[in-house]
């Protein structure tokens, strides 16, 4: 096997590269590379957008990198004098029309050589960035800014700094679901987007979605049968797999095919594209193992459902009493155990399976009753379907405008046939 070779620069000779004449497009280059590890097709594509002067970082589709003082200083200074004329910070310095790949390269071996450093290249300056984070940091976080899998990282570099011993296995960052639902509704119709469903509704492992086949999804059953268990669908993920079957009418047995060439995605690249899908929700930190292994969520999941237990059913505020959470990351959480099916929403409350009638099941249960006891109070209502009686109220006044009921003062009775509107 060919020893990888990286040439690292001499750090004094940078700096006098970089101090001396080094303001026009060729000084952008080399901070880019140096400064923050991008390769030569990420120079050529950058864009100001991607350049947030307010969080100090670098914004990738795969990754974020934060701005040294001495870079975001050097950029401040050429957004002012060159955005305006081309978005690609990369740019000519006649015309503003941005740097082409070749050009890059050429720009910087001029500076390199003039600056005596004849025998380095363009990528190993960000060769060169990367072993200086692993002197400071741990594998997987060099790992997350420069967008190098652990071990390719460990192949190439390890030679070059300390042995490090292995991390210890970190605390699981906690999941913000309010961005989390931002990236599913973003995501939806993406392989990404239905990887991250799969994954943080019915936990699937990495290996096992690359791997499902669509004579796994059982429609009619709403079930996924896996090969050690059977996973039920929720209703967001079963309307995501249906709409996916049909644009994939004709296509490979797989359920997870790459978005443009029709393949099956492997490993890396689910990885990749649900890093990538995360990172532009603002969840850099989160991987898809994350979503999976959220014990904590498991803990508050089993609190939310013995509360209702105990008191028949429960509303946001009490859940965020109990948690301590907010109103919108409650409503999350409450969201996801009413599509798990683990409970029943009924206006502001949510119940227990099987302790309460499901809405979409109410107006048929009140005509059947209807019909059978001829009329009804609304307490015999609540006590019908197991709900209180404000909610009781809304539903009867919406029945009876919209003429699936008729009211005598506080009788409730079925319209004659020819009269009755379905609700």
């Amino acid at each position: 096997m060919r020893e990888y070779v990286v040439v690292r620069p001499d750090r004094a000779a940078m700096g006098r590269i970089l101090d001396r004449g080094c303001s026009g497009p060729e000084g952008v280059v080399l901070r880019l590379a140096w400064l923050a590890g991008l390769t030569r097709d990420e120079i050529a594509q950058l864009r100001w957008e991607q350049v947030s002067f307010l969080d100090s970082r670098l914004e990738l589709p795969d990754r974020m990198i934060p701005l040294s003082a001495e870079l975001r200083s050097h950029l401040w200074r050429c957004h002012e004098q060159y955005a305006e004329a081309c978005p690609f910070v990369a740019a000519s310095s006649r015309g503003g029309r941005p740097l082409r790949p070749e050009s890059i390269s050429r720009l910087a071996r001029m500076a390199l050589d003039r600056g005596g450093q004849t025998g380095v290249r363009l990528m190993d300056l960000r060769h060169d960035w990367i072993i200086r984070q692993l002197e400071t940091q741990d594998w997987p976080t060099v790992a997350r800014l420069s967008g190098v899998e652990v071990p390719a990282l460990q192949a190439r570099f390890a030679a070059f700094v300390a042995e490090k011993k292995p991390a210890g296995r970190a605390e699981a960052p906690r999941v913000d679901e309010f961005k989390l639902w931002k990236v599913l509704q973003a995501e939806r119709d993406t392989p990404a987007g239905l990887a991250l469903w799969l994954t943080w509704q019915m936990g699937l492992q990495a290996v096992e979605i690359i791997s499902l086949t669509w004579d796994q999804v059982d429609f009619g059953e709403n079930v996924l049968r896996l090969p050690d268990r059977e996973a039920p669908l929720t209703n967001a993920v079963h309307r995501l797999l249906l709409d996916t079957r049909r644009r994939q009418a004709g296509c490979d047995p797989h359920v997870m095919l790459t978005a443009h060439s029709r393949r099956p995605l492997d490993l890396p690249r689910l990885s990749r594209i649900t890093r990538a899908a995360l990172i532009r929700g603002g969840m850099e930190h989160v991987s898809l193992r994350d979503l999976r292994r959220d014990e904590t969520r498991e803990d508050e999941d089993v609190r939310i459902l013995d509360l209702a237990a105990q008191r028949g059913a429960v509303s946001r505020g009490e859940v965020m009493a109990l948690l301590g959470l907010s109103k919108t990351a409650v409503y999350g959480r409450l969201r996801r155990l009413t599509d798990l099916g683990r409970l029943i929403r009924v206006g502001g409350k949510y119940y227990l399976p099987g302790t309460v009638v499901p809405p979409e099941e109410q107006p048929a249960a009140i005509v059947t009753y209807l019909e059978r006891a001829g009329f009804a109070y609304r307490q015999d209502i609540c006590g019908l379907l197991h709900i209180e009686p404000r909610q009781c109220t809304l539903l009867l006044k919406r029945m009876v405008a919209a003429g699936a009921l008729a009211q005598d003062g506080q009788k409730y009775f079925l319209p004659p046939p020819e009269a009755r509107k379905a609700e």
